[in-house]
């Protein structure tokens, strides 16, 4: 144990789109919150962040608004960011250590450099003192404890909250991998244009994500249900109950989901033959919280013909691989992409 140890903490960020989990070195996932900033308009000053922010989402008065600084899995707002990571940062370490922490961040793997300095800089910037990026679906392979360093490949499916990516792993490296800026957000604004489209009916965000994740599904299931929603007729312009079936909300999340199985398949053909054998073997590891959508397993497996397995925990393997890679940077020095100074 190097003196660094005790005078500074590590910690590794999952910096998603629709939720931030941080790792604290020793200390395993310490926080887990939305990714969501509430400041006030007139001072830009933070009311709430994470948790308090989300419960205030289309709920705020005219001089607070709720924001989401992460688009598609990247940094639609810098500063907003910052804020974000500056006070998620704070809340994890606590001035116990002398010295800023080491941090390991997640990145999709479409990220250009642009975003990848975006990234860098508000990491710097909230407090950390040297930064290496993570392709996030090297993170979730490593830890789900996909063997990476290996010859063989390792097939990983990692649906986040604005990005779906999909990536063939072996030595260390990604050998072919496709990033798509589809994910749950999408699911989401699907749910709530066919409810618009077809119900007249106008919903907000969170509502949507609670129907997804109720009866939202990528595959008939053998038992369908129904939820009663809530909203705002768009032709009396008053509130207004309508039953909802998980078949509907099916036909809402087709165009999401099929995409991101289209993006899979276009995976598979790009895939080195020798590779496509080991997944063969192995199967597709699915992982983030599109993994968590009812009938996702068996919706690919029904497309790919290969053995589909959902991670256990697949809302924290982004993370938990941050975490192994900072207990052995070393063993994962090749992998990682260092912080330059802009």
């Amino acid at each position: 144990m190097s003196i660094f140890d005790f005078i500074s903490s590590d910690i590794g960020i999952d910096l998603g789109t629709a939720n931030t989990i941080v790792y604290v070195k020793g200390e395993g996932i310490v926080l887990s919150e939305p990714s969501v900033v509430a400041i006030e308009k007139s001072t830009a000053k933070v009311v709430a962040v994470g948790t308090a922010a989300k419960e205030m989402l289309g709920r705020t008065p005219e001089e607070i608004i709720a924001i989401r600084p992460l688009k598609d899995g990247v940094i639609a707002d810098f500063e907003i960011t910052e804020k974000l990571l500056s006070s998620f940062i704070k809340r994890v370490i606590r001035h116990r250590y002398l010295m800023k922490p080491r941090i390991v961040i997640s990145v999709p793997s479409g990220i250009t450099e642009v975003e990848k300095r975006a990234v860098r800089d508000s990491a710097e910037n909230a407090g950390g003192r040297e930064i290496f990026l993570i392709q996030e679906p090297m993170a979730a392979a490593i830890g789900v404890g996909l063997p990476v360093d290996q010859p063989s490949g390792s097939m990983v499916t990692d649906i986040g909250g604005g990005t779906s990516e999909i990536a063939v792993i072996a030595l260390n490296g990604i050998v072919n991998n496709i990033s798509i800026r589809i994910g749950g957000d999408e699911m989401d604004e699907a749910i709530m244009l066919y409810l618009k489209k077809n119900h007249n009916l106008l919903i907000g965000e969170r509502t949507a994500e609670e129907i997804k994740m109720e009866i939202g599904s990528a595959y008939p299931m053998n038992e369908e249900n129904s939820k009663e929603i809530k909203g705002r007729d768009l032709i009396e312009g008053i509130p207004k109950t309508l039953k909802i079936s998980s078949a509907q909300i099916r036909e809402a999340l087709s165009e999401p989901v099929d995409a991101i199985v289209e993006a899979v398949k276009q995976a598979l053909e790009q895939t080195p033959p020798e590779l496509s054998a080991d997944i063969l073997d192995r199967g597709i590891i699915v992982t983030g919280g599109g993994a968590l959508l009812k009938g996702m397993d068996k919706r690919l497996r029904d497309e790919t013909n290969l053995g589909v397995n959902v991670a256990d925990e697949p809302l924290t393997c982004v993370a938990k691989g941050t975490g192994i890679v900072l207990s052995n940077m070393p063993k994962y020095s090749r992998i990682l992409m260092k912080g330059k100074k802009a």
